[in-house]
């Protein structure tokens, strides 16, 4: 079914700039796949046999932080974004895990139709949604054309676990029995959504954009749309997330890497120690001024990093 947030209640409140408007009115499909008997939720941008890319997003976003982006590539791509399990849309999977995520992420790729044409799916992941995909990378890598990594937290062994110790674990920590919390009115429920780590959006009318679309109407109020089972964490997520570095290294498929230059998650110490590690073949593109959260920094940036780098890679 055809899609546009043009119309809707947030957009129709704001003073929004020439780019955006133009890059929402970029037809696209908006539909759900079932996978595992789950619903997924996901938007289409181009024209199917034009070479495809699979797009996800950070932790308790979804796939609209891509809305805004993906039309910039939509005349040259067949563009897939989703929303992970028991967020934004799509249903949550029963024991998700790390593994489950990754093997959910190649079968919407599967079930979309994007392994059949002559060239590769690549994939396009910012933060929590990159692990998800460096995981899919491990299991199926032979199967996709690559993967960009957008702002993944990678840090050296100290420092990362310094962080784990202030931040109360590792990405995604929470309790997955609490339910979600309900708010009298919307004005409420926004006034509770903030970025993770903290910064401010240098785009405010993009946070307020997501912010709008994290959120749903219930009975008694206002409640988020992420299912509480995402914060469940197996034993061994902060072993996975000490291995990451080692593991990016050793991939043995196509990989880029673009990073906010003023992110607290990845930053030029972060691309040291992964040439250190052997990853001098890896290209890492710094977009400046841009903090973790490079959709809601320099989204224009950001395609332009994201254009070169396919540019790169075209087959």
């Amino acid at each position: 079914m055809a899609s546009t947030d043009i119309v809707d209640q947030w957009a129709a409140s704001q003073d929004l700039p020439a780019w955006f408007v133009d890059a929402m009115a970029v037809p696209r499909e908006e539909n759900f796949v079932e996978i595992e008997g789950c619903k997924v939720h996901y938007f289409r941008w181009g024209k199917r046999g034009k070479p495809p890319l699979l797009m996800t997003h950070g932790f308790l976003a979804h796939a609209r932080c891509f809305a805004f982006i993906a039309p910039f590539l939509a005349e040259e791509y067949d563009i897939i974004a989703y929303d992970l399990a028991g967020m934004g849309e799509s249903e949550m999977v029963p024991e998700t895990n790390g593994d489950t995520r990754a093997t959910g992420m190649v079968a919407v790729a599967e079930a979309l139709d994007l392994f059949s044409g002559p060239v590769k799916p690549k994939i396009i992941a910012h933060s929590f949604g990159s692990g998800v995909a460096l995981t899919a990378m491990e299991l199926a890598g032979e199967r996709f054309g690559g993967l960009i990594i957008c702002d993944l937290m990678i840090m050296r062994p100290e420092k990362l676990m310094a962080h784990f110790k202030g931040s109360n674990g590792p990405p995604g920590s929470g309790r997955s029995d609490k339910p979600n919390n309900i708010y009298p009115d919307y004005e409420t429920a926004r006034g509770r959504f903030v970025l993770s780590p903290p910064q401010d959006a240098q785009a405010p009318f993009l946070l307020e954009y997501m912010a709008y679309h994290s959120l749903k109407p219930v009975e008694g109020g206002w409640s988020w749309k992420f299912d509480p089972m995402v914060f469940h964490r197996s034993v061994d997520d902060q072993a996975k997330w000490l291995k990451a570095p080692q593991r990016i290294v050793d991939l043995p498929h196509r990989l880029g890497i673009i990073y906010g230059a003023k992110s607290k998650l990845f930053d030029d110490d972060s691309a040291a120690y992964l040439r250190e590690l052997g990853g001098s073949h890896i290209p890492m593109v710094a977009i400046p001024e841009a903090e973790h959260h490079l959709m809601l920094d320099q989204p224009l940036a950001l395609v332009t990093a994201l254009r070169s780098m396919l540019a790169v890679w075209a087959e």
